[in-house]
């Protein structure tokens, strides 16, 4: 990817409990200490970027080492732009002459106008800090699931919102022509000017989301495993539905790859080291993807230090 100018995006992802979050750490962290502005992000509602640097995070940036801060999604925060849409919908409704009280806009935005919440704010962030004064922007990503309804959301949403654009459009024509019969060519004066349109605007943005995860020059997506046969499952559909969505696929990350350093030979050490080559080669048969091997570390993967030990695997 080519960072001049613009913030390169880089998405980790995964089946649930494969190291997702200190992969993407790990990487932020050596890309700062290379000299790179770096943002990390989780949009994971299970968050535990703040345990992996051991920092509380919050929803706006917070520095955690040298050229390198970290955010943790707020969902409420990211359902803020959204509600706009559908209190700029009311406004049309009540401009047309429909009585809508607060309580009937809130059963609207509550009825699923806008779907996929924890999604909807990860779509935000990615907007937000897409062209930001970071050099990159790291995303710990959620579980498969999660990874995969985030990746269709801007379909679904530039579909919705273009319904509720017509829909808009259609009650600002019925409501200028009910004018026009008392005021006349005067009552089209005071309408309502498409440029600061709420839907619109959100529409566009939304579209931009979706082609920026689809830009190959700017984006890449990081599937993360273990050496399991679970784990390459789920990834071969992942993989096989990020191909389908036009994203590109820079890596395979094997997290906790057992390689017996100190030659121990006792039967556990020996059996895990065989097991895990095997399913390394395995992987580089069955994927035509780079593979980078995190090698199973001691102890807990949070700190620093320790994620020190992670980063040059992922660089």
């Amino acid at each position: 990817m080519d960072g001049t100018n613009t913030t390169d995006i880089v998405l980790y992802g995964g089946k649930g409990g494969v190291g997702k979050t200190t992969c993407a750490a790990a990487h932020a962290l050596e890309l700062a200490r290379s000299g790179a502005e770096t943002l990390v992000v989780s949009t994971d509602p299970a968050h535990s970027l703040g345990d992996a640097f051991e920092r509380e995070l919050g929803a706006e940036p917070t520095d955690v080492d040298d050229s390198l801060a970290a955010v943790e999604v707020d969902p409420e925060t990211g359902q803020d732009a959204y509600r706009g849409v559908v209190e700029a919908l009311v406004a049309e409704f009540r401009d047309a002459g429909l009585r809508l009280d607060d309580a009937d806009l809130e059963r609207l935005f509550e009825a699923g106008l806008i779907p996929g919440g924890d999604e909807v704010a990860a779509l935000e962030y990615v907007a937000r800090y897409a062209d930001a004064d970071y050099d990159t922007v790291v995303f710990d990503t959620a579980p498969t699931g999660h990874t995969l309804r985030l990746l269709d959301l801007p379909d679904v949403l530039a579909e919705t919102l273009g319904v509720a654009g017509d829909v808009q459009q259609r009650v600002r024509r019925t409501a200028r022509a009910a004018r026009s019969m008392v005021l006349g060519p005067a009552a089209y004066w005071s309408g309502k000017s498409d440029d600061a349109d709420a839907v619109t605007a959100l529409h566009d943005r939304i579209e931009a989301v979706g082609a920026l995860l689809r830009d190959p020059d700017r984006t890449a997506f990081r599937v993360v495993l273990t050496p399991e046969r679970m784990a390459i499952a789920e990834s071969e559909r992942l993989v096989a539905r990020l191909r389908e969505a036009e994203v590109s696929v820079d890596a395979l990350v094997v997290n906790r790859f057992f390689t017996n350093p100190d030659d121990c030979d006792c039967e556990r050490c020996r059996r895990d080291a065989a097991r895990h080559a095997d399913r390394l080669a395995a992987v580089e048969e069955r994927f035509d993807l780079p593979v980078r091997r995190v090698p199973e570390l001691p102890g807990e993967s949070q700190g620093l230090a320790a994620l020190e030990r992670v980063g040059p695997a992922l660089l």
